[in-house]
């Protein structure tokens, strides 16, 4: 990737893509935020340009620059991926840490974001706009939906699917061939031996179901 990338969201994860661009030696233009109080500031010496509407900036994109959705809120993200598409036709790019590896044999959507020593083992397949944090490991044969998150140091072993939306906190064992269910929530540190529903929430070691 050659193009300049405008970053949308100027907190949260806004700072680590910056770090993962910087890594791949890909200029970031500048960042995108509503919150008109940190316009005019900048991260690491990259500017925050204005809000995530303002066409002077977006009219770039596709053309000079391309687009990262910097956010870890699925509605925000899935409201800025959506006003790519309409108003540009395009999809955010990928960032992907220069320390991450990913196999030659898996496959990856576009908008991800994927920190550095996470690993994407072989004929695994990544979704659209997932977030998978540093160190996350996911083994052979394992399937991602998209919009889904997946905390630092999670152990997604081989042949586990991963349906749409799910969220996967920090330190998380997922034993071989499990499924989890869209928006399904694994608490941080749980083993999760059985698949998980739709919807469910399920912690612990074995995790299981929290009810709300």
């Amino acid at each position: 990737m050659d193009k300049p990338v405008i970053i949308f969201g100027g907190k949260g994860i806004a700072k680590a893509a910056l770090e993962i661009f910087k890594s791949n030696r890909i200029v970031v233009y500048g960042f995108l935020d509503d919150d008109a109080t940190i316009h005019g500031t900048e991260i690491d010496d990259v500017t925050v340009l204005g809000k995530t509407d303002d066409h002077g900036f977006i009219k770039l994109i596709g053309q000079k620059t391309e687009a990262f959705v910097a956010t870890d809120d699925n509605a925000l993200r899935k409201k800025q991926v959506k006003m790519l598409m309409d108003s540009r036709k395009v999809m955010p790019t990928n960032a992907v840490h220069q320390e991450a590896y990913i196999s030659e044999s898996a496959s990856i959507g576009h908008g991800n974001f994927i920190n550095a020593k996470a690993t994407i083992g072989s004929d695994s397949k990544i979704g659209q706009h997932c977030i998978i944090n540093s160190a996350a490991i996911l083994e052979y044969n394992v399937k991602v939906g998209d919009f889904v998150q997946i905390g630092a140091g999670s152990v997604i072993n081989a042949g586990v699917e991963i349906a749409n939306e799910a969220f996967i906190g920090s330190g998380v064992t997922i034993i071989a061939g499990v499924k989890i269910g869209k928006k399904a929530r694994i608490g941080a540190g749980s083993v999760v031996i059985a698949d998980v529903k739709d919807g469910e929430t399920v912690f612990g070691n074995p995790a299981m179901k929290v009810e709300k």
